[in-house]
């Protein structure tokens, strides 16, 4: 059975109290019934006069009270053994350890295992090996990330065939699986570059490694830029020093922003809250964090800063940074993205963006607020590049479900159609295209340093 991670918890009751509480035993029908048998049995042959009937129920009352005599008393403990750390999604794995009595407990343990998304398993067996306590190893699969629920495990204890305890549950944490990272090449960068230092070469004079050009030297020009082969080429009789000038380094700032206002799957029967979302597809947020990740990674590890910035929360966004401490919190944070209320989550200003910073998108595209978002931060000078993080939507057969489909998609195509127009680029990360996304960035990257003036590609 498999589904996202877990968290480290106590076996616990729905009630609170430990599975299995210490008068939770109880006789199970068959021990009722060779007991009323026996008594049965024996009022027969005493009424009747007939010791056969007596020979076939004393062995039954025998038996119930030798299982009397044995009744257990030691309630059956269960706990889940859980990494306690955020995880990635894939393939997990979690420890059901039962814990019973050495002499007076549980021999034999039925389990019931339940996971959102995933078939029922049942499982019967020994309480114990080899008079050590049993652990059951549980595996758990899912592309989904984000807050998941996971393991419900409901168990009763047996003994002898004859005793029986209460059910009981233990329920494991909400588990915070985190978005994995695609490799990416270069990616778009603002066109005006911040700081005075950093992995990309700015279009003011500084110190850099990019040559600008060959200049006398004046006042403020340091010694060991000086040029000597220039120098005694130009000026043997060293009238004039020539200087080699360069282009000044700086630092990129990009701020993602997620929209988080919505999940959806490809199955558009899910998309107003009917039904399970498989755990095997991933849903529009998946791919927005797994987008997002992909891209800050790529970003800091370049040298640049970067922030987050979610449209379904108000909490305070993370502020663009740079570092692989600052890479962590962003993964973090992309984790934490879901839905809210819809009635909270209308934004009326968009979010406060850094000066020459470039904008990630990660949206839907299936409303017009992202389009609003878009032109507001054009019109303030930040570029803008949009991520379609819909998945790609199975066929529809029901009809009416098939015509309000084929409405939003025409109304999406609109939309990715009128911001090409406006020069924004729409980069798809769903299905087969999330492996062109690269070569995309690529593209853009090239395009933006090409158009930058004064600079060859």
């Amino acid at each position: 059975m498999t589904v996202g991670g877990i968290i480290v918890a106590r076996g616990r009751t729905s009630s609170g109290r430990p599975a299995g509480g210490p008068n939770g035993w109880r006789p199970i029908s068959a021990y009722t019934a060779a007991v009323a048998v026996g008594i049965l049995l024996l009022a027969t042959s005493v009424l009747a006069g007939r010791a056969d009937l007596a020979l076939i129920g004393i062995p039954g009352l025998l038996a119930a009270t030798w299982a009397y005599a044995s009744r257990p008393t030691t309630p059956l403990r269960a706990d889940l053994h859980e990494p306690s750390s955020p995880t990635t999604p894939g393939e997990l794995t979690a420890t059901l350890r039962l814990t019973a009595g050495p002499g007076d407990g549980a021999d034999i343990v039925h389990l019931r295992i339940t996971a959102p998304g995933h078939r029922t398993t049942h499982l019967t067996l020994a309480a114990r090996t080899q008079d050590q306590d049993r652990e059951v190893p549980l595996g758990l699969s899912s592309v989904r990330t984000g807050p998941q629920q996971t393991f419900t495990v409901d168990l009763r204890g047996s003994r002898h065939g004859t005793w029986e305890e209460e059910p009981t549950q233990v329920r494991a944490a909400t588990r915070l699986v985190l978005p994995g990272a695609a490799p990416l090449g270069r990616l778009p960068l603002p066109r005006r570059l911040r700081g005075l230092t950093g992995p990309h070469s700015a279009r003011r004079l500084g110190d850099g490694t990019e040559l600008r050009d060959i200049h006398p030297f004046t006042p403020g020009d340091r010694l060991r830029r000086i040029d000597w082969r220039t120098t005694a080429r130009r000026s043997p009789e060293l009238e004039t020093l020539y200087v080699r000038r360069t282009y000044s380094t700086a630092e990129a700032t990009a701020v993602l922003v997620v929209d988080s206002r919505d999940e959806v799957g490809p199955d558009v029967r899910t998309w107003r809250g009917y039904g399970i979302i498989r755990v095997d597809e991933p849903t529009s947020l998946d791919l927005a964090r797994h987008a997002a990740a992909s891209v800050a990674t790529a970003l800091v590890e370049a040298g640049d800063r970067v922030g987050l910035e979610d449209l379904a929360r108000r909490r305070r966004p993370l502020p663009p940074s740079a570092g692989r401490r600052h890479l962590r919190r962003l993964v973090h944070g992309l984790a934490l993205a879901h839905p809210k209320d819809p009635a909270s989550a209308h934004r009326v200003r968009p979010p406060q963006l850094p000066a020459d910073a470039i904008v990630y998108l990660f949206t839907t595209l299936l409303d017009d607020d992202p389009l609003h978002l878009v032109r507001t931060w054009r019109t303030a000078g930040h570029p803008v590049v949009v991520i379609d993080t819909l998945p790609d939507v199975h066929p529809v057969i029901e009809s009416h479900l098939a015509i309000a489909w084929q409405i939003g998609r025409l109304e999406r195509e609109d939309r990715i159609a009128a911001l090409d127009a406006e020069g924004i680029p729409v980069v798809r990360w769903a299905g087969s295209q999330r492996d062109q996304a690269a070569v995309r960035f690529e593209a853009l990257a090239h395009a933006a340093r090409r158009h930058v003036p004064g600079r060859t590609p």
